[in-house]
């Protein structure tokens, strides 16, 4: 009995911890991002993307879609695209070049902030997963365009209001947040204990092995090899509430750090973000399959760029001590 309130002491005291960090981040990046919000300032943002909407094949208002999934997350470039796509429809594919766009490069204020406390460097994460996002994004809309496939109108299978939009106020938001910060917290206290008991009967061991070819190409080592799961399948702010707790701890060097974050960055939620990109449309051989196998090849160039760099090259623009 002593043995078992032990464990649940520890995990919760870990849990704790780990959210703690993840929210020190988080929350103050969440306040700036809704203030500028309510002083309309996010639609500037959106300017400098209209080329860029051009060039992959959608409309320049999605350009605002965009920019309010970069600043925020995908939930409310949901209901930006809800109230755009009246007058501007679009077809499957590119709804899917949309998705992925979405998908890639989204939250880079949290996330990005999330990625530069376990010591690597803010800069280089976000310009990868924007230049990622526009070339994976510009490669589909070529293979779209070029054989003619997915050019059926896009269906919209939800409405601004079920995204959260219903009530405007600062208490619902204020609300909502929290309600955020708790899930985050029972999700990480689950993963956790998931995580012990998934290497206390040797699944974790058998899951590094089997993963270990696509990890070796990678180049990421077996001590991140299971917090990077986790971060591909369920999110870069649950996978990486654990790597800060790993970086801290040195469990994890600084370059497994570095290249299990940038493909969490790359390709990360495979399960939520995807369900939510088909509901505008996406479909899943781009916002699924074709992120999956684009973040392997991306990781893979990476890796061997990286390696070739100067250790102080590295150290300056890379990462750096936690």
């Amino acid at each position: 009995m002593n043995t078992i309130i032990h464990f649940a002491k520890t995990l919760f005291k870990d849990a704790f911890t780990a959210s703690m960090e993840l929210f020190k981040v988080m929350v103050p990046i969440l306040i700036a991002v809704k203030a500028l919000q309510e002083m309309d300032v996010i639609q500037y943002l959106a300017w400098p993307l209209e080329p860029i909407m051009s060039l992959v094949g959608l409309p320049a208002e999605m350009g605002l879609v965009w920019a309010t999934a970069i600043i925020n997350n995908i939930y409310t470039g949901l209901i930006v695209l809800a109230s755009l796509i009246g007058d501007n429809p679009l077809t499957s594919a590119q709804a899917t070049v949309l998705g992925v766009l979405m998908l890639v490069a989204h939250g880079l204020p949290v996330e990005c902030a999330i990625a530069k406390r376990s010591g690597v460097r803010f800069l280089f994460q976000a310009l990868a997963r924007l230049t990622g996002a526009f070339v994976f994004a510009w490669a589909l809309h070529l293979i779209y365009s070029s054989t003619g496939t997915l050019q059926g109108q896009a269906t919209l299978l939800f409405q601004a209001d079920q995204l959260g939009a219903a009530d405007p106020s600062l208490a619902a938001w204020a609300l909502g947040q929290a309600k955020n910060l708790i899930s985050i917290f029972c999700i990480i206290l689950s993963l956790l204990m998931v995580m012990r008991l998934l290497h206390a009967i040797r699944v974790i061991d058998l899951l590094n092995r089997i993963l270990r070819p696509v990890l070796n190409v990678i180049g990421i080592g077996p001590k991140a090899s299971a917090i990077t799961v986790i971060g591909l399948t369920m999110g870069l702010s649950y996978g990486g509430g654990l790597i800060i707790s790993e970086a801290k701890s040195g469990n994890v060097g600084k370059e497994d750090i570095f290249y299990s974050l940038t493909l969490m960055g790359l390709c990360h939620s495979l399960i939520e973000d995807t369900l939510l990109i088909t509901l505008m449309g996406g479909h899943i051989s781009g916002i699924l399959w074709a992120r999956l196998g684009f973040s392997i090849l991306a990781m893979a160039g990476i890796v061997q760029i990286v390696r070739r760099l100067p250790a102080p090259v590295r150290n300056r623009y890379l990462w750096a001590d936690a």
